[in-house]
């Protein structure tokens, strides 16, 4: 009789007995502190005395809530039709930037390295960049590929124009194949900058090369996300503009990329802007950004060199953000606001009435990116829910005046604090100094909110440990209703989960 095969994930593998030893014998070898010495100083980080040291602290940071540059530029590569995002550095970091997006988007992601090494580092990588251009267009056929750096390659140096002039040069690549670039040293800045200095190269590339003639302007208007990782956010801001009847250009559409499907076929490009609408995107009306913050440098440029009207926005979750974009979005294209959004409107703000009485007078402390902070903030302030602690590594002065001024707009702001610069350990301090009764944040937030025993929303990016979140829209009416509904419905969990008795009710 063939013996049943058993098979133990990680979950329950360590918890045989053999494994317990192996741990404590580890402890021995290792002199390892003892459990109770272990507990004592865990105790002391949850002290006032401890908050003070660790926001005292300068030259350190333990578990930011950002990325790097290249990780950022790597997406805006993907938002273009058959672009293949290069990076200039090593096989490591772009197997960070390749897994950190497949583990979000459970979705593989083509980008390719120079694959630097040590070599590279004494002597410079222009060969490695000249090489790596002429096996990725032989190997994966791109119509552009979009060139980045890492830190390896921004410490010594390395001139990207001067390397892929020389690939030209070499015949590497013809004199009219599209190569953009962005120098995005990963020791400044975050995956926003990285982000923006990537789409603007690529706009420039594409539209300074055309003989379109920007001054004549048609009535498309263009659209542009910013660093948005909720695909299902692209869905839904289609959905309105077709609602609307909009003529309209997205600018940099990664949705299909990273969200494609499985039909027994693969294919490295999905979906994306076509490379032949971006010059004739300099001829719309104006340009619709949904993140200020992660944009800053592409819209400057879209404003002067397109001779274009602009309008850059923070992420809109709520009612007030909504009605701001389908304001906007009905100014620039002259239409009406369509009755179905108005309907939707009227929908969430019943929804909203129904679980008020859940979400009224809770505290919630919350990290992530600025544009997403802000909507996520205004949405708090709109049904009662208090924010007290926001944290935004990579926040700067003007985000920080901005949230204080939309904080101080309503009685539920008046507790909050916001945190530029801090990491995730410092909101672990304030979690235990000054509680609340739950965190909105990335997957990264789990451990706080584990040792501080509250419950986790988890909304922004990288959300790793649980799957399709990224497909439900965040944004606009639905988007709002589905963030009101994970966040009320992981009240009430955590409220079943503390109930016995006659608390355990069946209604709520």
């Amino acid at each position: 009789m063939t013996k049943k095969l058993e098979l133990k994930d990680h979950n329950t593998l360590f918890k045989d007995q053999k494994y317990i030893d192996q741990a404590e014998n580890k402890k021995i070898f290792e002199t390892a502190c003892s459990t109770e010495e272990v507990e004592k100083i865990k105790d002391y980080t949850k002290t006032e005395e401890y908050k003070e040291k660790n926001f005292a602290r300068t030259d350190l940071v333990i578990n930011p809530a950002k990325a790097c540059q290249p990780l950022g530029a790597v997406l805006a590569g993907l938002g273009f039709e058959k672009t293949l995002p290069f990076v200039q550095g090593s096989q490591g970091c772009v197997s960070y930037f390749r897994s950190h997006f497949a583990r979000h988007f459970r979705e593989p992601v083509p980008t390719v390295s120079s694959s630097m090494t040590e070599d590279g580092a004494v002597f410079g990588g222009m060969r490695n960049l000249i090489d790596g251009l002429e096996n990725c267009t032989k190997m994966y056929k791109p119509e552009m590929v979009a060139v980045s750096t890492t830190c390896m390659a921004e410490v010594i140096g390395d001139d990207l124009q001067a390397f892929i002039g020389n690939a030209r040069s070499e015949g590497v690549i013809s004199e009219d194949f599209p190569v953009p670039f962005a120098h995005t040293p990963s020791f400044v800045g975050s995956h926003l900058t990285g982000y923006d200095s990537m789409l603007k190269a690529i706009l420039s590339n594409l539209s300074e090369k055309a003989t379109i003639d920007k001054e004549v302007k048609t009535e498309k208007i263009n659209i542009i996300h910013g660093f948005d990782t909720y695909t299902g956010n692209f869905s839904e801001m289609k959905r309105i503009l077709d609602l609307f009847g909009a003529d309209y250009t997205y600018l940099c559409d990664y949705s299909e990329n990273l969200d494609s499907p499985a039909d027994g076929e693969y294919k490295y490009y999905y979906g994306g802007t076509k490379l032949d609408e971006v010059p004739k995107a300099a001829q719309a009306q104006g340009t619709l950004s949904l993140q200020k913050y992660s944009t800053k440098k592409t819209m400057k440029y879209i404003e002067k060199k397109w001779k274009q009207s602009v309008s850059v926005s923070s992420t809109p979750i709520g009612i007030t953000k909504t009605d701001e974009l389908v304001k906007t979005i009905s100014e620039m294209t002259g239409l009406p606001i369509p009755e179905e959004l108005k309907l939707e409107r009227g929908r969430i703000v019943d929804a909203m009435t129904d679980s008020h009485t859940y979400v009224h007078g809770k505290r919630v402390a919350m990290a992530g990116d600025p544009d997403l902070l802000l909507g996520l903030i205004s949405f708090c302030l709109e049904v009662g829910i208090e924010p007290v602690h926001i944290v935004c590594t990579n926040g700067d002065k003007k985000f920080l005046e901005e949230a204080e001024t939309l904080l101080a707009s309503s009685p539920y702001g008046l507790d909050a604090k916001v945190y530029i610069g801090k990491d995730l350990w410092h909101l672990r301090s304030l979690l235990f100094t000054d509680p609340v009764d739950f965190v909105i944040g990335s997957t990264h937030m789990k451990f706080n909110a584990k040792d501080a025993d509250i419950p986790l929303v988890r909304i922004g990016f990288p959300i790793f440990d649980r799957h399709h979140m990224h497909r439900y829209p965040i944004i606009g009416y639905q988007g709002t209703l589905n963030v009101l509904t994970l966040i009320v419905n992981t009240l009430l969990d955590n409220m079943d989960k503390d109930a016995d008795g006659f608390n355990y009710d069946v209604v709520r």
